[in-house]
């Protein structure tokens, strides 16, 4: 399990003028992109012996060991040529040298497993310097071919000594393509790959499927990966209090003004908003903001405005902003129908963020009651 905790709640001061997220229309250079390519605030401090495996998985200990030997093994030259100093302690001053084994490893998991510590944890322990080394999302890799064009995207990350991927998406079949080449292009320019995906909650004991599903879907890419199962329960929930239920608008109102740096929005026209930004400058739109306040949640309308939500809960948990909302809880902001649907695992993973996210809000309105 990882042991990263939420960092201090923000602190309350009287008649505090809350910021509104639906104000705010970030623009985000391309060059910020590239620099932001580095593990998330929440897993700053985090390395492998901060990780805890649980004693009843052996498996999580197994990956740690795993992890290790490969992040040791990112030493030495660049593996593409002379002059760069590359991986697995291989260099080729005059004759191509192929590294041996696998360059890639792919973490198969369920949700709060600590996969994303121990990927952030690799990224930390490889000896590069950190403009050697890249950390994203899926959705930030693919935002970031966007933005800069495919070829340049290539050129950018051709001379970094690893690539870390979180939660690598199997459910959008043209951006799965994408990635796939794009990997290939750098894993033939000498980088190393580290990916992490989701197992849905029902098929916890399936993992097999999960990383054959992912090896697929990068096709010629396979042989460079080992994958690692990592198995346990989401420590999010692991003995811990039910997330709280909502609160009433006024006490989420009230907190949001008594709260330095909140910011307080009505949640249908945040969701508004979020159509009128790109989902690559959701991370600057919470830019400053120390909690996010929400009144009357609802249910998403429809999967685009769901697909939204899902990054902009992604971006708040990386950065550790507590969110206290109104209305209904949150495992109930998307249909039975989405969550048996294509993209139910982007809603689990949302579900599970974003009650831990309530959970840190308590801090919010327990001092005043």
């Amino acid at each position: 399990m990882s042991s990263s905790t939420a960092a201090s709640g923000p602190s309350p001061m009287a008649d505090a003028s809350p910021l509104s997220l639906c104000a705010r229309e970030p623009r985000v250079p391309a060059d910020r992109l590239v620099a932001e390519m580095v593990p998330p605030p929440r897993f700053d401090g985090v390395r492998f012996g901060t990780y805890l495996p649980d004693p009843n998985q052996p498996s999580q200990s197994e990956a740690v060991r795993v992890l290790e030997d490969f992040a040791a093994g990112l030493g030495g030259a660049h593996a593409s040529g002379a002059g760069r100093r590359g991986f697995f302690g291989f260099g080729r001053s005059r004759a191509p040298k192929t590294p041996a084994g696998p360059r890639g490893v792919y973490l198969d998991g369920g949700y709060g497993v600590g996969k994303t510590h121990l990927l952030a944890s690799l990224w930390h322990a490889t000896p590069a310097e950190p403009a050697l080394k890249a950390f994203g999302t899926f959705v930030e890799l693919t935002n970031l071919v966007g933005a800069l064009g495919f070829q340049q995207t290539v050129q950018t990350l051709s001379g970094h000594r690893l690539l870390c991927i979180d939660e690598f998406e199997l459910d959008d079949p043209g951006d799965t393509v994408l990635v796939s080449t794009l990997l290939g292009k750098l894993v033939d320019a000498g980088v190393a790959l580290a990916a992490t995906s989701n197992t849905l909650p029902g098929k916890l004991g399936e993992g097999r499927f999960a990383a054959a599903d992912f090896l697929r879907e990068i096709q010629g890419l396979s042989a460079h990966f080992r994958a690692l199962r990592i198995d346990g329960e989401d420590y999010r929930h692991r003995g811990l209090p039910e997330a709280p239920a909502p609160y009433s608008a006024d006490r989420v109102t009230k907190a949001a003004h008594a709260t330095e740096g909140a910011s307080l929005d009505d949640f249908p026209s945040l969701l508004d908003h979020l159509a009128r930004v790109h989902p690559s400058r959701y991370g600057a739109l919470t830019d400053g903001v120390r909690a996010v306040c929400l009144t009357d949640v609802r249910p998403v309308p429809d999967q685009s405005t769901a697909l939204r939500l899902v990054v902009l809960a992604d971006r708040l948990y990386d950065r550790e902003v507590p969110v206290l909302a109104s209305g209904l809880p949150f495992d109930r902001l998307f249909s039975e129908e989405m969550l048996k649907g294509g993209y139910r695992k982007k809603y689990f993973r949302a579900i599970s963020r974003l009650t831990a996210l309530a959970r840190d809000a308590k801090s919010l309105v327990e001092p005043r009651d």
